[in-house]
């Protein structure tokens, strides 16, 4: 009943939301008599932040329409690639007409993103993909909202995530010959299952793989996110997170741990710093400082957008990788798409380099829990791994913001750049100039 009364209370709030915003704009407008009364700016102010806090949040556009490559501007085509029932592999295409730029775009290498599944929106990662794009051809898993997925589209499971994972890098190597893939967070640990499983049946493997704060040996500096996961039973997750999405979504009856209750969470970590920041938004709405404003704007518009997740997934997840720790202890199997379970054996990856990066102030993934990945893939040369702590830096500062582009992707963009290889040619090609 928890969704339905949720859904009911955002149903109820809506129309206030929405007067809200149109207040603030009548005490905002300079033709309106409000606007002239005294504290006209404190009201307008007020309302504004009254309608971010009862409006809802969807799902926002990465929105990414040029890149500046050394010095010119590319324009970019985000299109759906592959699209299955609950991911869709997205490509963003990059065109010029400058023969010179377009000779670099085309020679530069193919990188996978995979975002994480774990309550945010791949656009999460749009600073990440924005970047990366300067020097890659660039893929990203863009994970549908699980409500929006109808029951007939069958179940989704931890298996299932390693499984779409090596049918997305199949589909990159058969375009370029091979590709790197950059896992951010929560697809660290099944990218490594996937390259893993790939190695161990004698499959071409990518070039190479950035692992950024995620938790392969969760057991290590554990966080309050991890003790979380550590301290309850798969019991209580199952009758305390998990719901039925309501009738009026297409996902209706699918099991769920709803987004709504992700972003309790999420703002349950730190409710000060939330609580300071919406002070803040209008305090700068009434100083009129727009820049500030609108910063907050858009990163609260990310961060207020949330997904469900299918349970099955979720659930397995956490007792895999938080109670469990198969990867670690050697003892997880995973089910390929005909049904026979194969044993995920890190130590037969050979020709994939690694590097793994983590945030000294990672408050999601501690510290040791993504190095913790060299100790696993021991057929790995130590030549061709490497390990980069960002000093200063939290969770989100490793794939977004200045340190994540002054500081990690010069390393990262290095790394891919030592370990590619000519690619092969074949795949379909385009008559028009893109890379």
């Amino acid at each position: 009943m928890l969704y339905q009364l949720y859904e009911a209370q955002r149903s109820l709030m809506e129309p206030f939301a929405d007067l809200a915003q149109a207040t603030a704009k009548a005490f905002n407008n300079p033709l309106s008599p409000l606007a002239h009364l005294p504290y006209a700016q404190r009201m307008a102010a007020g309302y504004a932040l009254l309608h971010r806090l009862g409006k809802d949040y969807e799902k926002p556009e990465f929105g990414i329409r040029t890149v500046g490559v050394d010095g010119v501007n590319v324009a970019i085509h985000e299109r759906v690639e592959l699209d299955k029932p609950f991911c869709e592999l997205r490509r963003f295409k990059r065109f010029s007409d400058d023969p010179a730029t377009l000779t670099r775009l085309k020679s530069q290498p193919v990188v996978l993103i995979v975002a994480p599944l774990s309550g945010h929106y791949a656009t999460l990662l749009r600073d990440t993909v924005r970047t990366m794009l300067k020097d890659h051809k660039v893929y990203i898993t863009d994970w549908k909202n699980a409500r929006m997925v109808p029951l007939a589209q069958g179940e989704f499971h931890l298996d299932d995530y390693v499984n779409y994972v090596q049918e997305f890098i199949r589909h990159i190597q058969h375009e370029y010959g091979n590709c790197h893939v950059m896992s951010v967070c929560q697809p660290t640990v099944p990218v490594l299952a996937a390259i893993s499983l790939m190695a161990s049946r004698g499959e071409t493997t990518p070039l190479s793989t950035t692992m950024m704060g995620g938790p392969i040996d969760a057991r290590k500096s554990p966080t309050a996110v991890n003790n979380l996961a550590m301290t309850k039973s798969h019991s209580w997750f199952e009758h305390n997170v998990i719901y039925r999405v309501p009738s009026n979504y297409p996902g209706a009856g699918r099991r769920v741990y709803p987004g709504f209750l992700q972003h309790a969470g999420f703002v349950a970590m730190n409710p000060e710093h939330h609580a300071q920041s919406h002070y803040d938004f209008f305090e700068h709405l009434i100083k009129g400082d727009d820049a500030s404003a609108e910063a907050h704007r858009q990163f609260y518009d990310e961060y207020n957008a949330v997904l469900d997740m299918d349970a099955d997934y979720y659930l397995e997840t956490i007792k895999t990788v938080f109670q469990d720790y198969s990867l670690v202890h050697g003892t997880w199997d995973v089910k390929n798409p005909d049904g026979e379970a194969e044993r995920v054996r890190p130590q037969d990856i050979q020709t994939t380099a690694l590097l793994s990066v983590e945030g000294e102030l990672d408050d999601i993934s501690g510290s040791g829990q993504t190095r913790a990945v060299h100790d696993l893939c021991s057929g790995v040369p130590a030549k061709r791994q490497r390990h980069y702590e960002v000093q200063g830096a939290g969770h989100y500062g490793i794939f977004s913001g200045r340190r994540w582009r002054d500081l990690v992707y010069p390393e990262v963009r290095d790394f891919i750049r030592d370990h590619d290889t000519p690619m092969k040619s074949g795949g379909r090609k385009s008559a028009r100039s893109a890379a």
